[in-house]
């Protein structure tokens, strides 16, 4: 059990020296998450290598509105189906306040010794169907002017080079 405990703190300590060595030239924003013989453990690791071990994290494009969430109905020892609800609501918020967002609410339960892939677990925002057809007919735009210009292009040189990845 204590191996677990060094498992995720070196997991951790090993993508943040990886990401912070590169100096922004790779980067990640990652929630890594597990439970050892001292309890649940939760990091948000950022793109350019700090880290936070905190009781709530959020990352990506819609976490302000998700972290408001959070901080509005978070407490200790929270019951697991009441969990379930406060995280499907933060990230439901998430989804509703950034356009970049998708819609699929996917949860994953971290327990001792299991690990819940639940996915999908909700649709947040549900695409439309649409209804009408959005092709038009050749002439419907008129064209006023037109001007084509060819280039005579030579590829001169060519190289490939391998990345290092170590």
């Amino acid at each position: 059990e204590t191996k677990m405990l060094f498992m995720a703190s070196h997991c951790n300590q090993s993508v943040k020296y990886l990401i912070f060595r590169y100096q922004g030239y790779i980067g990640a924003a990652l929630v890594l998450g597990g439970v050892d013989c001292n309890g649940p453990h939760l990091y948000s690791i950022y793109p350019h290598g700090s880290t936070d071990k905190l009781p709530y994290v959020t990352m990506g494009s819609g976490s302000l509105a998700a972290m408001a969430v959070f901080e509005d109905r978070y407490k200790p020892d929270l019951e697991e189906e009441e969990a379930k609800r406060l995280v499907r609501d933060a990230i439901a918020a998430g989804i509703f306040n950034d356009l970049g967002s998708g819609s699929n609410i996917d949860l994953t339960v971290i327990t001792k010794g299991n690990v819940d892939y639940i996915r999908p677990h909700d649709e947040a925002n549900k695409k439309g169907v649409r209804t009408g057809d959005y092709k038009y007919k050749r002439g419907t735009t008129a064209v006023l002017s037109k001007c084509v210009t060819p280039l005579d292009l030579e590829v001169v040189e060519e190289s490939i080079q391998t990345m290092d990845t170590s």
